[in-house]
């Protein structure tokens, strides 16, 4: 039996990476599994929970494939003394790009284009033919101006958007950026794109919702590419079919791989099946932290992105079961 599991087939040959064999298994055999490792590559999409750690005695170190963390509970990881690693940076430039694709396949209609001229509906140019909204100059509202806030921040530079973000305090890659620090209502009702980059927890759960979009200008376009919860996908998608707001990109979804209804209607909603971080480079490089973690707290060395360091010094060692 290997002392590493992971959950899912990686693009990578995460046994040549870690150095040892890895035994692969769905996530709904992942029980059965745990009994004897020592290391566990999860998916976000995976929810390790107090009763799944609880089936893995020997678990030293949870590596989850994804900056965000939300689906491990961390908590309870720490109580066990089980390290929890996560891939920061590595996807950072290529979730921005997403992000700011969407903005303006939203903002120009894209997808309802594309979708005209595939169905053959298309007769030829026309001066009011979808008509969007433009995104150069414009005020871009950044909801979370951490690693991929800023990037996405600098890309609206590029495009000489003058930019606000929200947050709970001042960010300190703003002054660079020259991004006004405001609430989130001030955000919500200046800003002609807002870009979503919080992290999931209790009090961002639907961040957004029907009042939120309410504030927003109707010539506004809304995306996100950071956890689908954060959105009330119902109360977005009858803002957008009442023309309360211009538009939506959309990558990530409340219950995915399920997506509401209404949204699958909008046809000024484009929707992408989470795609952020969807690049060769970005997806091999967050399998190779991944690796680097699992290496790390099974030779007994601190790995270098530790959600919970706290655990450090009364981390599980090797071969001891819970007690």
């Amino acid at each position: 039996m290997s002392r590493v599991v992971c959950t899912a087939v990686l693009p990578v040959d995460l046994a040549a990476l870690i150095g040892e064999p890895v035994r692969q298994v769905s996530y709904g055999d992942l029980a059965s599994a745990l009994p004897e490792a020592e290391a566990l590559v999860c998916l976000l999409t995976h929810r390790i929970d107090a009763a799944l750690l609880d089936r893995a005695p020997r678990l030293r170190v949870v590596a989850n494939y994804a900056v965000g963390y939300d689906n491990v509970d961390v908590a309870a990881a720490t109580a066990r003394g089980v390290a929890v690693a996560n891939t920061p940076d590595v996807l950072t430039e290529a979730t921005a790009d997403l992000a700011f694709a969407l903005l303006l396949a939203a903002a120009r209609r894209l997808g309802e284009g594309e979708r005209l001229v595939r169905a053959g509906r298309w007769t030829g140019w026309e001066p009011g033919q979808l008509l969007g909204v433009d995104v150069w100059g414009r005020t871009l509202g950044i909801i979370g101006l951490g690693r991929i806030g800023e990037a996405v921040a600098r890309r609206g530079r590029g495009f000489g958007m003058s930019v606000l973000y929200s947050g709970r305090r001042p960010a300190p890659a703003a002054a660079e950026l020259g991004a006004e620090h405001v609430s989130l209502d001030d955000l919500l009702a200046r800003a002609d794109a807002i870009s979503i980059h919080c992290p999931l927890t209790a009090e961002t759960r639907h961040l957004i919702d029907a009042a939120a979009l309410a504030r927003m200008k109707p010539t506004a376009i809304l995306v996100n590419t950071a956890r689908g919860p954060i959105v009330d996908e119902a109360a977005l998608a009858d803002a957008l079919a009442a023309g309360r707001i211009a538009g939506a990109g959309i990558d990530v979804f409340e219950r995915e791989p399920e997506i509401h209804p209404g949204l699958l209607a909008s046809e000024r909603a484009v929707l992408a099946p989470h795609l952020g971080s969807a690049t060769t480079t970005a997806r091999s490089r967050m399998a190779e932290l991944c690796a680097r973690a699992v290496r790390s707290v099974l030779a007994d060395q601190r790995p270098d992105r530790l959600v919970n360091p706290e655990v450090w010094p009364v981390r599980r060692p090797a071969g001891q079961g819970s007690s």
